[in-house]
């Protein structure tokens, strides 16, 4: 029998008290800027055994203006900003070169807790990008020796082939450049968190960076 997705959908719910744990949240309690509190929340979640909490949404569009989105891996969260990594051939990398400006969604639902992030995104210098990759699993690094991220794919024999000669090469050569490959960083200036309530009375506190500098301004929005 088919199945029918509008009753599977009518038959889920969020925030399974068996599974879930809402902790309270007090806004006026936050630190005066984002990163110490992003920093709690994320160290939170992976003591609550959330799985791959170091995963996030990233939303960017094209050169008209429209929208994607996918998931990608945290690569940092510094005075910088929040770092991502991708070659610059790639879809995202083309839409970045393009609208230089991007949001990231985190949602740790193990606390049903989210995280917001947008501003624009510069890219860190290729040094810097090829310390990163080299620091990674031989996995990550055969994985940019593969190449032509969002390119059209003949076959998947042709992706076994060219991921088996990266996979011999990163672990002959664990210093392999890839010119392509580039970490991006996000200097946010603005950052939601918001805290589940089994009542439904949400708690969302956003900080908002004042005049570009590094003073943040915080307030309430509601659910």
């Amino acid at each position: 029998m088919a199945t029918d997705l509008h009753e599977l959908l009518r038959s889920l719910r969020v925030w399974d008290p068996k599974v879930t744990d809402l902790p309270s949240f007090e806004p006026d309690t936050a630190p005066a800027t984002p990163l110490p509190l992003f920093t709690e929340w994320f160290a939170a979640a992976v003591a609550a055994g959330q799985t791959e909490p170091h995963t996030m949404s990233l939303a960017t569009s094209d050169e008209s203006g429209l929208p994607d989105v996918r998931i990608v891996m945290l690569h940092g969260a510094d005075a910088d900003g929040w770092s991502f990594a991708s070659h610059t051939g790639s879809r995202k990398g083309r839409h970045l070169a393009a609208r230089p400006y991007a949001a990231l969604g985190f949602y740790w639902p193990v606390l049903g807790r989210q995280v917001r992030v947008r501003g624009p995104v510069t890219a860190a210098p290729s040094e810097e990008a090829q310390g990163d990759l080299h620091a990674r699993s031989t996995g990550a690094l055969a994985a940019a020796l593969t190449g032509r991220q969002s390119e059209l794919l003949p076959s998947l024999d042709d992706l076994a082939r060219a991921s088996e000669s990266a996979w011999e090469r990163a672990s002959r050569e664990p210093g392999a450049p890839v010119p392509s490959w580039t970490l991006y960083r996000l200097r946010a200036e603005e950052v939601e968190f918001f805290q589940g309530d089994e009542r439904r009375r949400h708690v969302r506190l956003r900080y908002r960076r004042e005049g570009g500098g590094e003073a943040w301004a915080r307030e309430l929005l509601w659910p």
